[in-house]
């Protein structure tokens, strides 16, 4: 019952709610009014017939002591005018009948013949009146009544009933009255509903249900409203989401895959659809593997086990994929755990074709791997061959022959004929290269005009007959350029690989210092390394001062030192000097620059050497009090090389400006050697400084072979004569002539001469004599370190 009344619709709840309680409380208004009624008037009737029967027993008592049966009869007809009474019976002390009153309609009714232990009560519609006659205290007798109060019930009955038909009436009336009442509530709830209806059918969420009142309801509707348009947005969110969802897995450049644990297509979006050829539905009859390249089968397998082990985690792995037309491309899959359809076992791939960046890192390996040039291995790539090579030596203990070659003679052609001309050079002499080594032997171009070649399982006597026949083909080679031909040679070191063998590092020191020493020889030549050798020895010791270099900068652990130079015939200029830069050990041992300087010039470290000379002096010129006042000229060296370094000339500008030192104070000394060897790079590199004040000294002059010709070029200020002149010019007539024409021609054009190796008064003498400007050599000061400098008085002229 409960869930039919709770499937009514609103009105049908209202309208019972408003009828049950009013038919309820009429039902129990009428019972209780019913009951209440016949209580009330069994109570009144009880008392009222009682009360008659008592009346009766006291007037009977004189009838009953003088047995006059008449008088009794005449107090029982008291009851003739009670209609509901029908008999009335009158009993003496002993229980027996005495009198009685039958009225007609009772006639067959008879008095009980006995009522002693009776009481007054109601059976049905039947009073029964026991009263006892009680006179001095004794019982006389008994009054006995019987009254049927039918008739009497039925008007009280009669009277609840018309009572509860007004009542009902009433009630009628004012559901009849409270009807539109209750429409008030339900035709807005009604309305509600049928807008709910028609949303949840059609999905229009635009739709909303009217507002009638500014009640509850109302605010209901309001909220309802709200709710729907709020339902709105976001449906059209999720649309929009869905849309944006579709178009990013069905539109994505990448390939979207889902898929159980037996690799079946479950899903795929429209570019895998297109990129295998299938339809998107035709898809989910196959398996993954219907469409991996059958070596990487077992490759996918243990991926998708690895990763559905690890569910949590995202993988990624690289295949190849082959599509229905039989293409065959690289993929990178990205892959992660998917509850698919309650399915916790099935994996989401994402798919990149990365076939172009494949062939691109394939591409970029290659390159890095190889010579642009050439095409041969490059350096790198010669060096892992090489390690290899040892770690195999170690295992099987076999021999191998690490080859160096350095072209002779490569520099002329690069520099008469350009870079294009020696960039062809190499790449014809990397093929002629190629096709004169063994099958089994690794070639490389390990930099500039440098070639490495790795002979497998060779002896070194086999190696070196290998190298003759390789030094003979290149030394017959002709290369043609515009017309011209030109020949070249090959200067080759060779270092056997055995167990005795260093690491790769010291083995390529060793082929090196080999190809060095056949460069010393006279090129074109064939050198073996021994570690006994001599020559090697000293490359060997070259190379090792490298790294001293090197740290000796970083520690700084060098230190200048400053030797004077004087003028000759006069004495009135201050402080004139050169600089000179030791090495010191961390003993506090010092060492002399012509231990390093060589090393320093062979591997390119000088002009390194030169940025750290000039950085330190200028910084001790700027920082050390009235030394800057007292100086008047000093001289620093420039290796070769810091003429062709582009950044040279900046850190000296940048020097110039952080420390403020004057540049008219400043003179760079070159070598003539150094100069001529970079003739066009020294004069630019001169003529810039000179711009900005600086002075420029010629060292060693006079030891080339073309040194009065080059003068006319090199813008220098000083010349300094070379001491090897100077110091045997009292004993030698030829380095006499030397000195005094080398100090004419520099006057003839404007500058002025400076002569080493002045060792004693008598060589400074002559050299006034022959008019030479300045003085420098142990017998005029021994080179001191920087802050023990001072002016120093010369050898005085006969």
């Amino acid at each position: 019952m409960i869930k039919c009344i709770a499937d009514l619709s609103i009105k049908n709840k209202l309208l019972l709610i408003v009828v049950f309680p009013s038919v309820v409380s009429l039902i129990a208004v009428a019972v209780f009014l019913l009951l209440l009624e016949i209580s009330e008037f069994q109570k009144n009737t009880r008392d009222d017939l009682s009360a008659i029967a008592t009346i009766i027993g006291n007037r009977s008592t004189a009838a009953l002591l003088f047995q006059d049966q008449k008088l009794a009869e005449e107090n029982l007809a008291v009851i003739n005018s009670l209609p509901e009474v029908q008999a009335a019976c009158l009993y003496d002390v002993e229980g027996k009948i005495f009198a009685s009153l039958l009225k007609n309609k009772a006639t067959e009714w008879a008095c009980p013949v006995a009522v002693e232990g009776w009481t007054t009560k109601f059976t049905d519609t039947r009073l029964c009146v026991v009263q006892p006659i009680i006179d001095n205290a004794e019982k006389q007798g008994t009054v006995y009544i019987h009254a049927d109060f039918k008739a009497a019930y039925l008007r009280k009955i009669q009277f609840v009933g018309i009572l509860f038909l007004v009542l009902m009436g009433v009630s009628i009336l004012s559901f009849f009255l409270s009807a539109p009442l209750l429409t008030l509530i339900s035709a807005p709830i009604s309305k509600l509903v049928s807008t709910a209806k028609a949303i949840c059918v059609s999905h229009d969420y635009s739709l909303r249900a009217i507002k009638v009142n500014e009640d509850e309801l109302g605010v209901l509707v309001d909220a309802f409203n709200s709710l729907i348009e709020t339902v709105e947005t976001q449906n059209l969110a999720v649309l929009e989401a869905k849309n944006r969802y579709l178009l990013l897995y069905d539109d994505n450049p990448s390939m979207m895959i889902s898929i159980n644990a037996l690799g079946n297509i479950l899903s795929v979006n429209q570019t895998c659809a297109e990129q295998l050829g299938f339809d998107s539905e035709d898809l989910k009859n196959h398996s993954i593997f219907d469409f991996i390249y059958t070596m990487d089968i077992p490759t996918m397998s243990a991926f998708i086990k690895r990763c559905l082990h690890n569910p949590t985690q995202v993988h990624k792995q690289e295949f190849r994929q082959l599509s229905s037309q039989g293409q065959l491309a690289w993929l990178r899959v990205t892959a992660k755990s998917l509850n698919y359809d309650h399915q916790l076992d099935n994996l989401l791939l994402v798919c990149e074709d990365v076939t172009d960046a494949r062939e691109l890192s394939e591409k970029i390996a290659y390159q890095a791997s190889h010579d642009a040039l050439t095409g041969l291995a490059n350096r790198n790539e010669f060096d892992r061959h090489v390690k290899e090579t040892i770690r195999q030596v170690s295992v099987e203990n076999s021999e191998h022959v690490l080859c160096y070659l350095d072209l002779d003679q490569f520099k002329v052609i690069n520099d008469t004929c350009g870079h294009l001309a020696g960039d062809e050079l190499l790449r014809q002499l990397g093929e002629l290269l190629k096709k004169h080594i063994s099958i089994h032997d690794f070639i490389a171009r390990l930099g500039g005009d440098e070639f490495g070649v790795l002979m497998h399982y060779c002896s070194l006597n086999e190696a070196f007959s290998l190298c003759k026949n390789l030094r003979d083909v290149i030394k017959d080679f002709r290369f043609g350029w515009e017309g011209k031909s030109f020949s070249i040679g090959v200067s080759i070191g060779l270092a056997v690989i055995n167990k005795t063998s260093p690491s790769a590092v010291n083995l390529f020191k060793e082929a090196d210092s080999a190809c060095y020493a056949a460069k010393e020889k006279g090129r074109n030549r064939i050198h073996v390394y021994s570690p006994d050798d001599e020559e090697l020895a000293l490359r060997q010791g070259e190379m090792q001062w490298v790294e001293k270099i090197q740290r000796g900068i970083e520690n700084n652990s060098f230190c200048l030192y400053g030797q004077p130079i004087v003028p000759i015939a006069r004495h009135d200029e201050g402080l004139h000097f050169e600089t000179l830069i030791r090495y010191r050990e961390e003993s506090g041992h010092i060492i002399a620059p012509y231990a390093f300087l060589p090393a320093a010039e062979r591997y390119g470290l000088a002009p390194v050497l030169d940025k750290w000379v000039i950085g330190s002096l200028f910084e001790f010129i700027a920082t050390t009090p009235q030394f800057l006042e007292n100086l008047s000229l000093c001289s620093v060296n420039l290796s070769g090389l810091s003429f062709c370094d582009e950044t040279m000339l900046v850190f000296i500008y940048e020097q110039f400006e952080t420390w403020k030192i004057p540049t008219h104070k400043i003179c760079f000394e070159i070598t003539e050697t150094a100069a001529i060897g970079n003739l066009s790079s020294a004069v630019k590199f001169i003529n810039a400084l000179k711009e900005r004040g600086c002075l420029f000294s010629l060292d060693d002059f006079g030891s080339g072979l073309s040194s009065f010709g080059y003068l006319k070029t090199l813008p220098v200020d000083y010349l300094k004569i070379d001491g090897l002149f100077v110091k045997d010019m009292l004993d030698d007539k030829v380095d006499l002539a030397m000195v005094k024409s080398i100090n004419e021609v520099g006057h003839v054009m404007g500058k002025k001469t400076i002569a080493e190796f002045v060792e004693n008064e008598a060589i400074f003498n002559l050299l006034n004599v022959l008019g030479v400007d300045y003085a420098q050599g142990y017998g005029i000061g021994k080179p001191v370190l920087l802050n023990e400098l001072k002016l120093i008085k010369p050898f005085m002229a006969p």
